[in-house]
């Protein structure tokens, strides 16, 4: 019995000290190895970051500078104007619950005149025509409901303003890119008839010209689609925001008048 406990000890170390050289073994492999991959890593983005720009660079080219100029141009442009309009409407846009509470709290306090200092002191456009509104009020209910009408059409042109432009350049972008498409299916019908032979070398060209015009344009497109659809929700929301802030205006200059 003590003999068999003896060989099962022996057994054991004799394990423990093969695992135990074996995961030293493979913990240094690992080590160099990941040491040498962080070596490399450097080195591999950088190749792989100019391997992107030389490719897109290259596409560029490919595609007919002068169709891909315009289409870029189009992009700069459309969104030039996107970020401008969603920088306005984000400064326009204003708490309204908190300014109507505001403007409710002046009009029992101070008056018609403290609750045209509120809104003097708050921007966007429910401020606007909530002065516009009381600026009003001593010519009766139906004058301010037409100011308040009246600027609120005020307000709208201002928050759409120049948004035609971005779907000009949304329409205008992968209409340019299929004008590219016809123009190289064009030239390589054009090498075809003066080579007189179907070789694919010679359509080659003209229809890459094609494929490329055509994805720039679409991804143009689809780019200034999504910021114009975020305006578009942006403007609908302070709209809504304005008509609801009208009619609570209205409501307050009744019940102050009572």
């Amino acid at each position: 019995m003590k003999r068999l406990f003896s060989i099962l000890a022996i057994t054991g170390l004799m394990a423990f000290g093969t695992a135990n050289a074996t995961t030293i073994a493979t913990t240094t492999t690992t080590t160099a190895t990941t040491v040498a991959t962080q070596d490399d890593t450097p080195a591999a983005a950088a190749a792989e970051s100019e391997s992107f720009h030389q490719e897109l660079k290259k596409r560029f080219i490919e595609g007919d500078p002068a169709f891909m100029g315009i289409v870029l141009l189009c992009l700069i442009l459309g969104l030039a104007i996107a970020i401008e309009r969603i920088i306005f409407l984000n400064l326009s846009t204003t708490n309204t619950k908190k300014l109507t509470q505001a403007v409710e709290d002046a009009l029992s306090s101070g008056g018609v005149e403290a609750a045209k200092e509120v809104c003097r002191n708050t921007k966007g456009p429910v401020a606007s025509i909530f002065y516009q509104g009381l600026d009003r009020t001593d010519e009766g209910l139906e004058s301010v409901e037409k100011a308040v009408v009246s600027y609120g059409g005020v307000q709208m042109g201002q928050l759409e303003k120049n948004v035609s432009w971005i779907s000009l350049f949304i329409a205008l972008a992968p209409m340019l890119g299929f004008m590219g498409t016809v123009i190289g299916m064009i030239q390589a019908f054009d090498k075809i008839e003066a080579a007189g032979d179907m070789q694919p070398s010679l359509v080659a060209g003209g229809i890459k010209v094609a494929l490329l015009t055509t994805v720039f344009g679409l991804i143009v497109a689809i780019i200034l689609q999504i910021f114009y659809n975020y305006i578009i929700a942006k403007i609908d929301s302070i709209v809504n925001d304005m008509e609801d802030a009208s009619i609570t205006l209205m409501d307050l200059l009744i019940r102050s008048k009572k």
